[in-house]
């Protein structure tokens, strides 16, 4: 199993992601404990996880709020001995217009709500991985040098700003042989309502791909996965790309 004997702390666990994720690193032999606001959506993934012979435990924290965060975290430390994976999954409701349209105060507020939680979190996972000298820090992010699409508000500056810490993260912890990454996604299909509204931009984020079809959730599960496992040992601060060609390196 790649992720045997492996403590995994996954922040946004009860949703179709972060479930996903869960899902897969439990199969894979990790003890995966489930952060979120929902206890009824967590319950749910820690259910099948212990319906498949997994492990898993939940907690409702606000990723946003210091104290519980790190409280939380010091107690899976002490309950399981180790946190060698975080994953931060969790979706902030993103501002979609012009900058130049967009009231300041909203976007400083989605900013610091991106940059508080990648910050907390890992600081958090970052004192007890450089004690033991290991572990492996996962987020969803993405930088797109080439993009060329109006109307994207907070969306891909908030991305950019997770790339830039991401960075920053990678070279401060690399000497206690902890790694960053990030995936860059071009959207995941299953993870939208499916309601007729929506049926346009799925077909869309389809048609914008190289090979004809999105990213599932079980491809973003079996990519976290590898990155979280030894097989990745030597990848850190970069992203990786899982968007079916929708975004080009």
């Amino acid at each position: 199993m790649l992720l045997e004997n492996k403590t995994a702390i996954i922040y946004g666990g009860g949703g179709s992601i972060g479930g996903a994720v869960a899902r897969g690193f439990a199969a894979e032999g990790a003890r995966v404990f489930l952060a979120g606001r929902t206890p009824a959506t967590l319950d749910a993934v820690a259910d099948d996880i212990r319906g498949a012979g997994g492990l898993a435990e939940t907690a409702r924290v606000d990723a946003l709020d210091e104290d519980a965060v790190n409280g939380w975290v010091d107690s899976v430390a002490e309950t399981a001995g180790s946190v060698d994976i975080s994953v931060n999954l969790i979706s902030h409701n993103a501002l979609f217009m012009p900058l130049i349209e967009m009231p300041v105060g909203d976007f400083a507020q989605a900013m610091e709500k991106v940059a508080r939680t990648f910050l907390v979190t890992t600081q958090a996972a970052a004192r007890h991985m450089v004690k033991q000298g290991s572990g492996v820090i996962l987020h969803f992010g993405g930088s797109d040098a080439t993009n060329h699409m109006p109307g994207l508000g907070t969306v891909q500056v908030g991305s950019d700003m997770v790339e830039a810490m991401r960075r920053q993260w990678a070279c401060e912890l690399g000497p206690h042989s902890i790694r960053v990454l990030t995936m860059r996604s071009g959207g995941i299909v299953e993870s939208i309502p499916d309601v007729p509204e929506m049926a346009p931009v799925k077909q869309q984020m389809v048609d914008a791909t190289l090979l004809k079809r999105a990213a599932t959730l079980t491809d973003v599960s079996r990519v976290a996965t590898f990155l979280a496992s030894d097989h990745a040992a030597s990848l850190t601060s970069t992203q990786v790309n899982i968007s079916a060609g929708a975004l080009v390196d």
